[in-house]
């Protein structure tokens, strides 16, 4: 991380009143170049035939990488906006939680890209796979 260390509950603050917290999404773990998450998969989560909303998926993801890309840059200067996601859904999930591992695959000065692995957190199958790339932009001045 670019930054000073990181506070899970300050992040996990960040995300009150917004997508995130409605759809239960809690930050876990974060590390060097890396983020972790959860989200429950329930009625919050599902479509109409009681399995997990791709759309919950890529939500996910675009928090989590979206954040992962942020912690890399000087927050006082800078911003991280998404330009690109995609996702592969490989498996249904109808209970429990999934898992998100966000990992950045490139972090440069103008852009940066993440990977992120869904995984369902009790039987560890993979659930999706997608990428997101943000573009780094200059913050306003005030």
């Amino acid at each position: 991380m670019t930054n000073s260390p990181v506070d899970l509950a300050e992040l996990n603050a960040l995300c009150r009143n917004t997508l995130g917290e409605h759809l239960g999404i809690e930050l876990t773990e974060v590390g060097d170049r890396y983020l972790v998450g959860r989200m429950p998969v329930d009625h919050r989560t599902h479509q109409p035939m009681g399995l997990l909303h791709g759309g919950a998926s890529v939500a996910l993801a675009e928090t989590l990488g979206s954040i992962g890309a942020v912690l890399q840059v000087d927050r006082t200067q800078k911003a991280c906006v998404g330009l690109e996601i995609n996702a592969n859904h490989i498996k249904g999930v109808r209970d429990g939680y999934v898992v998100g591992r966000a990992t950045a695959v490139h972090v440069g000065r103008t852009t940066q890209v993440w990977e992120i692995r869904i995984t369902h957190e009790e039987t560890g199958a993979l659930v999706c796979i997608s990428r997101i790339t943000t573009a780094v932009i200059d913050l306003p001045k005030k």
